[in-house]
């Protein structure tokens, strides 16, 4: 099988680049795949793509450029060259643009995959219909909310126009199923990135480091975080570390920085800008919890998994698709409601204080992040792949 992936991959910073990371290292061990074609963005001048990818069964084609117009048939000129089996898109809305023409336009490029002969098969993220358009930082305009809405109708229309559909939760699903009236979407479970060894439960020496990890601005905001840090450091004599580890989210640039300055009275916390993706497992495996400061979600949490991969106890709002996300994988922690800080003050104590907590929390969510390793997930695409190819080998037949 020949495969074509679409996708930002590191060192690009597009969105969900860590994601076709995993899936590229689990794809190229399947001897099913014969050969990857990874379409990517254009990196910035003086940066490459590492050279140790562009060996054995694995072409690297950095097709498309962010906020391009003509994405959709750059990417379309790529599957041309390489003539794969079968095309995967690994996006969400703004994969291609965030600006809204160029952006849209991007979405085509599923579409007329299809109508050139080669199968599609998108992974989407997330789902308009899900997203609380205030809380995200998006719009809390009447008005507006109405236009994101209909604009992200007519984007899941067009994207639904690809071969088949994979997203992550069984209620997107239905929900697209229903609104939609479409039946080719299917539940492919996010995945965990990697299994690390049975984890040491036991803290590395040193102040208790409490992460959280992300592009934040809109709807993960790290104010809370510290202010409930305060809170415990004044009736503790905890020695704790804040560690926000991440850049801002493309939206919102230099919120960080200004949170730097808010805060720099306040004594240890550590901002680590962007973590590449050598450096992830020390950052999860230095730390004592993660946090997930957040009054919205947009779609499964590659974070979360993250976390039960390293054996991480975790701190949460139960709210939208983190709560789906609980329910249906596995995972547990310490709740909060997204706006209450003393809650999230409270949560961390309690976490921080009661080490056999700590320990239980950690070992379900690596319990669950076990039961979905990436591994796996990829064998569900490869089933579905088959299938596409199995069923445009037919109607080639017919006509």
């Amino acid at each position: 099988m020949k495969l074509a992936i679409v996708s930002p991959y590191p060192p690009s910073k597009g969105t969900l680049n860590e994601y076709a990371y995993h899936l590229v290292e689990q794809f190229k061990d399947k001897e099913e795949v014969t050969e990857i074609i990874l379409i990517t963005d254009k990196l910035p001048q003086g940066v490459a793509y590492p050279k140790s990818l562009i060996a054995d069964h694995i072409n690297m084609v950095d097709a498309w450029e962010f906020n391009s117009l003509t994405n959709a048939l750059k990417i379309r000129k790529a599957v041309n060259e390489y003539k794969p089996d079968v095309v995967l898109y690994n996006i969400q809305f703004l994969s291609f643009g965030d600006k809204k023409v160029p952006g849209a336009l991007g979405l085509l490029a599923p579409l007329i995959t299809k109508w050139s002969g080669v199968p599609s098969m998108v992974l989407l993220h997330n789902i308009i219909e899900t997203v609380d358009l205030k809380s995200a930082g998006i719009t809390d305009n009447p008005i507006m909310k109405g236009i994101y809405n209909l604009s992200g109708t007519i984007l899941t229309r067009l994207i639904l126009s690809a071969d088949m559909v994979a997203v992550t939760i069984s209620k997107y699903v239905e929900i697209l199923e229903e609104k939609y009236k479409v039946n080719n979407v299917a539940l492919v479970p996010h995945g965990s990135f990697e299994l690390p060894a049975l984890p040491d439960y036991n803290l590395p020496k040193g102040p208790l480091k409490v992460m959280t990890f992300g592009k934040f601005g809109t709807y993960k905001k790290v104010e809370i975080l510290i202010d409930a840090v305060e809170i415990v450091r004044a009736r503790t004599s905890l020695d704790i570390e804040v560690v926000i580890a991440g850049t801002d989210n493309p939206n919102v640039k230099g919120y960080l920085e200004n949170v730097r300055s808010k805060y720099e009275a306040v004594p240890q916390i550590t901002f680590t800008g962007y973590v590449e993706e050598e450096n992830v497992p020390r950052i999860f495996k230095e730390s004592a919890i993660c946090v997930f400061p957040y009054t919205s979600t947009t779609g499964s949490s590659g974070v979360l998994h993250q976390a039960g991969s390293y054996g991480k106890a975790t701190i949460l709002p139960k709210i939208g698709d983190l709560k789906s996300l609980i329910e249906e994988e596995g995972y547990a922690g310490a709740y909060y409601d997204p706006d209450d800080t003393a809650g999230l003050a409270d949560a961390i104590e309690k976490v921080l204080t009661h080490n056999e907590y700590r320990i239980e929390l950690a070992s379900s969510n690596y319990a669950a992040a076990a039961s979905l390793p990436m591994a796996d997930i990829v064998d569900w695409y490869l089933i579905h792949f088959e299938k596409l190819i199995e069923s445009k080998k037919r109607h080639t037949t017919l006509v």
